[in-house]
């Protein structure tokens, strides 16, 4: 376990960063925010983790820290700017806020290393570690998933209108959708900047968004789980598929397409079907049972007594 563990540690660390990356779009989609800031997020949060570390001598923790708020403020900030737009007009928008924090990034100096990017920003913090505060996300985003919370945010996904006229808050759901999108996203940037110890403008550009996109397809919108899955399906999709070479693409756009079109809730709502399934059948079970076993406790409770009587009923 101790050899497969080392000898796949980079994928780990990817699978959970990228878990990270995809929860900060998933988390306004699910309310019906069509949002890609937790893109930019990303990109706030790891430059601005390795400033702290590189310009300020901040220590590891301290400067992720840093990152998850100056994110999470931003993208809030963005959340209020853009309130009133929806649908592709406001996944325009955050798509072009991600595209300005990689302008501002190229034309940032020495603070940010212009188009070179930022090297030397050498976190201390490991696997285990990252393992632990991925878990601590997932416990937080599980909890607003579940329950009355749960079926608020699908309130306001499926009809805010009726969702608003059940006295819930829509655009306050909104709002904190951005916000701990932009906190997640901050999150995954500033751990992964400061494991490879180094960011660049490269790093934050479209393909991150079609990457969690397609993470959030292949698993599932509807919760944390289909991430998840996502997730492991992505990043370690090209050491199972290694064989076919160059086909490797033509693998991830089959499988893109067939979970569009025949798994409209990702592969989390095809178990959950499957689990349905099988209850019911587990559940169909005793009652055939009974059934079967039927006619033997009628004639049992047919059979005439010592007196030569019949028992009216089972009871009597």
């Amino acid at each position: 376990m101790t050899g497969w563990f080392a000898s796949n540690v980079i994928l780990i660390q990817t699978t959970l960063t990228t878990t990270l990356l995809a929860l900060s779009l998933q988390i306004p989609i699910r309310l019906g925010v069509f949002s890609f800031a937790g893109i930019g997020a990303f990109g706030i949060g790891g430059y601005t983790a390795a400033i702290a570390m590189v310009h300020l001598g901040w220590p590891t923790y301290p400067a992720i820290l840093l990152g998850v708020v100056v994110a999470a403020v931003a993208t809030y900030i963005l959340g209020v700017i853009v309130q009133r737009l929806s649908g592709l007009y406001l996944g325009m928008a955050t798509l072009a806020f991600t595209l300005i924090i990689s302008v501002l990034a190229v034309n940032g100096g020495s603070l940010t290393g212009g188009a070179a990017g930022l090297f030397g920003a050498v976190g201390t913090i490991d696997v285990p570690q990252i393992l632990l505060i991925v878990v601590g996300v997932v416990l937080v985003v599980s909890y607003f998933e579940t329950g009355s919370r749960g079926r608020r945010a699908d309130a306001v996904r499926e009809d805010p209108s009726l969702a608003a006229a059940m006295g819930i808050h829509v655009s306050r759901y909104r709002l904190m959708a951005f916000l701990a999108s932009g906190a997640i996203g901050g999150l995954a940037g500033a751990i992964t900047t400061l494991r490879r110890t180094a960011i660049s403008p490269a790093e934050v550009n479209f393909g991150l968004i079609v990457l969690a996109l397609t993470v959030i397809i292949v698993g599932g919108i509807g919760s944390w789980v289909g991430v998840l899955i996502g997730a492991v399906v992505f990043v370690w999709l090209p050491t199972w598929v290694a064989f076919v070479g160059q086909w490797e693409d033509l693998i991830y756009g089959t499988i893109v397409v067939l979970a569009a079109v025949f798994m409209p809730d990702g592969a989390h709502g095809v178990i959950k079907m499957l689990i349905r399934r099988l209850r019911v059948r587990i559940s169909r079970e005793p009652r055939t049972f009974e059934t079967a076993a039927l006619p033997s406790i009628r004639a049992v409770r047919d059979r005439p007594d010592s007196r030569g009587l019949v028992r009216d009923g089972v009871d009597s």
